[in-house]
Parts: structure tokens; C-alpha cells; sequence
């Protein structure tokens, strides 16, 4: 693992598969961050999310961008995995038992069918809708019951960044075992609700003006967020480059 912009980074795909096996085997509850820029930006802004991010097993480079600002300053490559890419590739596995938690009822009855093409298995699990609520007003015990009485090892969740994060936090103290990750969109995209970018747009780093572009009110604020903590972040970056070296 490695920490930039104050987050513990696995990049490895390989690596993360195995960090989830072996915490499964450990029956332990944690769970996993899908950094897009969304939360990257978070982090920057505020400390007590930096902690949630910072209390799971890890995070996965859900930017296209964070390999770039890292070959910018340190001259190194690394790639970005993200969330819809762990999704499609933990589902494809057939390993584990699995839960999917978030989102609505019709969206839910669609990734059942479209996942059920990726793994047939997935016919038997368990899809849960959660209710629309404060991060803080969720049953968690109750929640946490469900999951045990399921014997799920991996629970997807999707309730959007910062939410999901801070559900997972909370959530974790509840649960005897499993590997929570936080997927976001990846729901919607596989469910056929919500359409990802092509594959050359997202290539070319232009996914976020893709999703202005579907969902303009949500994604602007968002993006704009992300630009104006960019310069800070990036000379906060630097500055511990020179440390580094020093």
C-alpha cells in the first residue's frame, strides 16, 4: 500500500483480491473505499472523513486522474481500479457469498438479472433496498443481523460517497465478519439505469464531463468542488515529495 494525497492506496488488483481473502479468512469485519474525486477531495477538506477513509483495510483508485498528478510529481506509474472494476471482477469470481445493499427496488431487480449473466449464483443472494436516511439514522444492529443471518462475506455497498464511507464506519462495529465495499454507481451502471462513459472518453480522463453532461445538478457542484481543492492538494503533494527526498 501506498498513501498519497492522504489516502492508503492499493493499486495493485492482484494485491487486493488477496487482502480480501485474507481478511475474510480472518473473520473480521472491514471494509474497503473507492476513491473517485469525489472523496479524494473529502479527504482534503475534512479530517473527520480523512479518519473513515484512513479506518478501512484500504482504498481503490477510482480516479483516472491520481495516476496522472502521480507521474506529474513522482514519476511513477500506477493505475487506476475502480469501483465498477472491482464490482464486475469480485462478482465474476463465483467466490464468495455476496450482498448488495442501497439504492431502490427496481434497480435492485435489474442488477439481480444483469450480475446473474456474470455469475448465475447471484440468483440466490440477497438485494436490499436501504432507506433514503441520515447516515446516522440507520439501524445498524438490525442491519448487521440481516447480514449475519445471511452468512454474506462480501456486502456491496452503494449509497454514494461520503455516505457509504461513513455507513461502512459505522456499520463495522455491529458485524462479526465480511468485507464491506463501498461501489457507488456501479449499481446503476450495471443495472442498465445509469449509462458509463465510453470506453475512449474515459481513456482520454473526460468521465466527469460525461457525467455533467447526464447529470448535470449533481455532477457540476461536484466537480467544481474537486477543482477548487485541486491546487492545495496537488502543492500539499509536492511539499511531501521534498520531505521525502530530505
Amino acid at each position: 500500500m501506498e498513501k498519497f494525497f492522504d489516502i492508503r492506496y492499493e493499486f495493485d488488483k492482484e494485491l487486493v483480491w488477496q487482502h480480501i481473502d485474507r481478511q475474510i479468512a480472518s473473520g473480521r469485519p472491514n471494509y474497503i473505499c473507492v476513491a473517485d474525486g469525489v472523496v479524494v477531495d473529502n479527504v482534503q477538506r475534512n479530517e473527520d472523513y480523512r479518519r473513515t477513509v484512513d479506518g478501512g483495510m484500504f482504498a481503490i483508485c477510482d480516479s483516472g486522474w491520481v495516476p496522472l498528478y502521480l507521474r506529474w510529481i513522482y514519476g511513477i506509474r500506477r493505475s487506476q481500479y475502480c469501483g465498477p472494476m472491482i464490482f464486475r471482477d469480485v462478482v465474476s469470481q463465483g467466490k464468495y457469498r455476496m450482498m448488495f445493499l442501497g439504492t431502490d427496488r427496481q434497480t435492485l431487480d435489474a442488477l439481480r438479472l444483469r450480475l446473474a449473466e456474470l455469475n448465475p449464483q447471484v440468483l440466490g443472494m440477497t438485494f436490499c433496498e436501504l432507506p433514503f436516511l441520515d447516515v446516522d439514522d440507520f439501524d445498524y444492529p438490525a442491519i448487521a443481523r440481516m447480514i449475519e443471518a445471511d452468512g454474506a462475506s462480501v456486502i456491496w455497498i452503494a449509497l454514494g460517497a461520503p455516505k457509504q464511507d461513513y455507513f461502512m464506519m459505522r456499520l463495522r462495529p455491529h458485524l462479526r465478519h465480511g468485507v464491506m465495499i463501498g461501489v457507488g454507481a456501479a449499481f446503476n451502471f450495471f443495472s442498465g439505469v445509469e449509462r458509463r462513459a465510453p470506453h475512449w472518453i474515459v481513456k482520454m480522463h473526460l468521465e466527469f464531463a460525461y457525467r455533467i453532461l447526464q447529470n448535470p445538478k449533481k455532477q457540476f457542484s461536484r466537480c467544481m468542488g474537486i477543482v477548487t481543492s485541486l491546487p492545495r492538494m496537488l502543492m500539499g503533494e509536492w511539499r511531501r515529495k521534498k520531505m521525502k527526498v530530505a
